[in-house]
């Protein structure tokens, strides 16, 4: 009989997680121990005066012990100095270890995002992603820094009131600590609530993140189609229903509050009325009855203090499933051990297929087979959808063929190192990607060492200067956000500047020039051409005008190669790329 694995339960998930994110504190070793220590000791500071109620009251007042009473100001400004350094120690120290903790957690979940494969990204939303990169570490930080002072320090406090409490009377201490199992089972409950609710507003960031983020990217777009009032509405359900789930965090937190309160204040009447018996009342001074009954108001403080800081801790320990979730995902598999410093330039694909996401329903490339030798130009061609782009991801590995070779120099890419492949691109699409930085080092972006000279030398060829002469602060211009201070062609341009400073034996032109008016493309493709000289390219373009020279011309339809050929060739063919020369030129 086959007995399937038992699943940990939540409060073991919670705790191998608590074990897993104390794991990152242990660098951090001596400002831990300084930080308890401080918390420790001010917890027992303030458990010390409160020890010291009853001779005050029977000694000092009563004026049995002059001495003592001669010693308490002096000791009372001591003990508040003293609990002002561990309050500042404890408080500063833990801050101190809690942000350097959740930097190191931040850090380490945005490389392994960066280090995620492409197929990841394409699943995942990047709103979502950089609600895990803010808002789910914040949650760890409030767990870690806030939390973790109020249960270490507030919890030793109330063992030191009822160390306090037990020492000058057992019997009306014993009392109290009939209400102690209640208020366990009170916090069990609450806790599960406060866990599931924590997820529904991860969740619920994750939705207002992405939501704005996809709104404010498209904003010409909602502005151009009148999309505003449905954004507005689409944005309002995500926020109430943020607003609800806080709202529920916030409902359970406020009743847990009182009903443990309520709770203790019936233990504190029946010590009341317990201590107002005449058989107690002969045995009990007037410092023993107000040292018990002191304690037992101050233990409402910590008690309430206890079971709201759940709530924070709760949310550290699901916003650390949610990062932990992530960190457990698999990272790009670098299979490669060659390395290659430069590659000769030549290419091949032999009998290539490839699924997305193995799935068998959604081919994309069916048995796709080409060569490209040193300096030769090969262009892609066909309708959206052909796989074009597909092919050109391969040779990036940013997927890998689900069988047949995509060879660089007659060996397998796979073979080759991930870093030392990529290098040996250059890539210029027409989706350009620039950085909110200067036009030089948007150019210097994937050879930072490179000179002012070599990067003054890629943006003449590039014609980048052209445009540069009349910007305020020439090359070292900020450009703003994905380079929203210039045009398309402007753009364009320096990305062609950014290829040809990589100076790498393949170069990928992916549709760069199909959305840029006459006089910028003229400029694009003088620059292209001598981007292109020397190098093995892979062309993938609508416009047929761009790739007449191409050394061969690859017509693809439904991930299968139609026909191939240069130029002349397919046109005397009059086959798939005739029709389309003919359907662009009207001929």
């Amino acid at each position: 009989m086959s007995t399937k694995p038992l699943q940990p339960t939540t409060e073991e998930t919670t705790r191998q997680n608590f074990k897993r994110l104390l794991a990152y504190a242990k660098a951090y070793k001596a400002a831990a121990v300084v930080s308890i220590l401080g918390m420790l000791g001010y917890a027992a500071i303030d458990s010390f005066v409160f020890s010291q109620l009853q001779p005050l009251i029977d000694k000092g007042l009563d004026g049995q012990d002059p001495e003592f009473m001669k010693w308490a100001p002096y000791v009372i400004v001591v003990m508040f100095i003293l609990r002002g350094i561990c309050h500042f120690a404890g408080n500063y120290t833990l801050a101190w270890l809690g942000n350097n903790v959740v930097a190191n957690i931040r850090q380490e979940l945005f490389e392994h995002v960066m280090s995620m494969p492409v197929a990841y990204h394409d699943k995942e939303s990047t709103g979502s992603l950089i609600s895990k990169l803010t808002f789910d570490t914040e949650q760890v930080l409030s767990a870690v820094s806030k939390a973790l002072l109020t249960l270490v320090q507030q919890g030793a406090f109330v063992l030191g009131l009822l160390i306090v409490m037990f020492y000058n009377s057992w019997q009306l201490a014993s009392i109290f600590l009939l209400i102690t199992p209640v208020i366990a089972g009170i916090v069990t409950v609450v806790s599960g609530r406060f866990r599931t609710i924590s997820k529904g507003i991860q969740n619920a960031m994750g939705e207002v993140t992405t939501a704005a983020e996809q709104t404010f990217n498209g904003h010409k777009v909602v502005l151009t189609f009148d999309g505003q009032q449905r954004e507005f509405d689409r944005f309002s359900k995500i926020n109430k229903h943020n607003r609800q789930q806080r709202m529920k965090m916030v409902a359970t937190q406020a009743a847990s509050v009182p009903i443990i309160q309520i709770i203790a204040s019936f233990a504190l009447a029946f010590v009341l009325y317990v201590a107002n018996l005449d058989s107690m009342r002969a045995n009990i001074s007037a410092g023993v009855f107000m040292t018990v009954l002191m304690c037992m108001v101050t233990l409402l403080r910590p008690l309430k203090l206890l079971t709201t800081v759940n709530s924070e801790f709760q949310k550290g320990m699901a916003a650390c499933v949610s990062i932990f979730g992530v960190l457990d995902q698999k990272t790009e598999h670098d299979t490669g051990t060659i390395a290659i410093e430069r590659a000769k330039g030549t290419l091949a694909f032999e009998h290539v297929n490839f699924f997305y996401d193995d799935d068998k329903e959604k081919q994309a490339l069916t048995d796709l087979s080409f060569t490209a030798n040193v300096g030769e130009t090969v262009a892609l061609v066909g309708r959206s959808g052909s796989g074009k782009s597909t092919a050109s991801s391969l040779l990036l590995r940013f997927y890998n063929a689900t069988t047949g070779r995509v060879l660089i120099d007659g060996k397998d890419i796979k073979d080759y190192k991930l870093k030392d492949l990529r290098k040996q691109f250059a890539y210029v699409s027409q989706q350009v990607v620039l950085f909110n930085d200067s036009i030089a080092n948007n150019i210097a972006y994937g050879k930072p060492e490179a000179t002012r000279e070599e990067i003054e030398d890629a943006a003449r060829k590039a014609h980048v200067m052209e445009f540069v002469e009349d910007l305020p602060e020439g090359l070292d211009t900020n450009i703003g956000d994905n380079g929203a201070m210039l045009s398309g062609g402007q753009r364009q341009r320096v990305a062609i500047a950014r290829a040809l400073l990589c100076d790498a034996p393949f170069l990928i032109l992916d549709e760069a020039t199909s959305a840029l008016d006459t006089e910028s493309e003229r400029h694009i493709q003088d620059a292209l051409s001598i981007l292109q000289q020397n190098r093995t390219c892979i062309v993938i373009a609508h416009r047929l005008s761009t790739i007449e020279s191409a050394d061969k011309i690859i017509v693809m339809e439904q991930g299968q190669i139609k026909e191939q050929g240069d130029h002349q060739t397919l046109l005397a063919k009059d086959g798939a790329y005739a029709q389309l020369h003919k359907f662009q030129f009207g001929d």
